[in-house]
């Protein structure tokens, strides 16, 4: 157990990690708002389809950038502080949204309404000194079930819309971020590293320390990792429902409703694979996640013989073991890179927010060259089999070196 942590209180851990939780569901609720009001705003301004995926994907893209920031201000500044002053700022930005009324307007918005996708590398970065090590992958798993915003948001803001328009949908939301932010303030503590560094007046670490560890391949190994274990699950969450209507002739309603489901299991077991990466070990999850995944999207990337029925039980099935892989690739960095976690755990989520905004436009494309539908389900086996293939490499490696050193002390 890390030193800082003998001076907390018993209950400080457990509040910490359920309201950053909170909080992250909140912030990707309203990271993910134009997956529905962007098609209400579509219709109103007339928007062509690149006009309209550019809008959807400015949060996404601006809220992967800015995690490297917000991931090093938390370690200089604790995130107590960054996380209020992201959310604040976040609700500031979608409250203006719904004054947007050209086109302009709203994707100068959307760069702040992606400030909430930022949140994720606050929240890692604040929690993870809180636990123990042996603690930490499950720890993070739970906070990172807050994946389960983006559900929220296809399921309670077409109520809104429909009754109210989307303007209210985004005042609605905004408001919400400003509540959690203030009961987010007065409910937490700094967290013990922070704490450890103020008391002891110790200078923040310079930026070339911070992002050393960016100098490993290790840390871009586990950047390809969550490129498609977080970006590749976001892709699909978006591309189902044109996926599902355009292959089978699902009606657009039910894809929806497909696609949210997909979303919420995809979340929630999050939790259940920190927990399986503290018991069984990040690295036999990861390799569990690769195998079932290689052979899923193998099956889907088939263009033709995969019924409605196997295709949806196989791809919520990818979905399940991508919510696995999400939490061991974060129960790593504070094993690994634990005075970086800000650094690396920004880079990392960047990395995977940004497979997020790619890979729906690389799905786009391969099915306007290909004309194949399933190409996306290839260009994912692809992105998994170099994952696995690297990462069976690099362990064999680790163990060469671990080999050699025993025999030399040995000697």
């Amino acid at each position: 157990m890390p030193e800082n942590t003998q001076a907390m209180s018993a209950g400080e851990p457990a509040k910490a990690l359920w309201m950053s939780t909170l909080a992250f569901t909140i912030c990707f609720a309203v990271w993910t708002i134009f997956a529905i009001i962007g098609v209400r705003i579509k219709q109103d301004l007339s928007l062509t389809e690149a006009q309209f995926g550019l809008l959807v994907g400015t949060p996404i893209l601006t809220g992967s950038l800015v995690r490297i920031v917000l991931g090093v201000w938390t370690t200089r500044y604790g995130g107590r502080l960054v996380y209020t002053l992201t959310m604040l700022a976040a609700a500031v930005a979608t409250f203006l949204l719904s004054y947007a009324t050209t086109y302009p307007q709203m994707l100068l918005a959307g760069l702040g309404v992606g400030l909430a996708g930022g949140s994720f590398a606050v929240g890692v970065a604040y929690i993870s000194p809180f636990f123990p090590a042996q603690k930490q992958g499950t720890a993070l798993g739970i906070f990172g079930a807050g994946n389960v915003g983006a559900a929220v948001t296809k399921f309670a803001a077409p109520f809104v819309l429909l009754a109210w328009g989307w303007q209210a949908v985004a005042q609605i939301w905004a408001a919400a971020l400003v509540v959690m932010a203030i009961v987010f303030w007065f409910t937490t503590t700094d967290d013990p590293a922070y704490r450890a560094r103020r008391e002891k007046g110790a200078a923040p670490r310079s930026l070339a320390q911070e992002f050393a560890p960016l100098k490993n391949a290790q840390v871009w190994r586990f950047c390809l990792y969550y490129f498609f274990a977080f970006g590749g699950f976001v892709a699909l969450s978006l591309w189902l429902p044109r996926y599902l209507v355009g292959v089978y002739g699902f009606d657009l309603a039910v894809a929806g409703m497909i696609a949210a489901a997909y979303s919420i299991p995809g979340s929630i077991f999050r939790a259940f694979g920190g927990v399986l990466s503290d018991r069984k070990g990040a690295r036999s999850v990861m390799y569990w996640m690769f195998g079932v995944s290689a052979v899923s999207t193998l099956i889907l990337s088939l263009p033709a013989g995969v019924t409605p029925t196997v295709f949806i039980v196989v791809v919520f099935v990818l979905g399940f073991v991508m919510s696995l892989g999400k939490a061991a690739v974060y129960k790593h960095i504070p094993v690994y890179y634990p005075d970086s976690v800000g650094a690396v755990g920004g880079v990392v989520g960047m990395v995977g927010g940004l497979g997020g905004f790619v890979l729906p436009i690389a799905f786009g494309l391969l099915k306007d060259a290909t004309g194949l539908w399933s190409s996306c389900f290839l260009l994912l086996f692809a992105v998994v089999a170099v994952s696995l293939i690297w990462m069976h490499v690099s362990i064999r490696q680790m163990e060469r070196r671990s080999l050699s050193v025993s025999a030399v002390a040995a000697t």
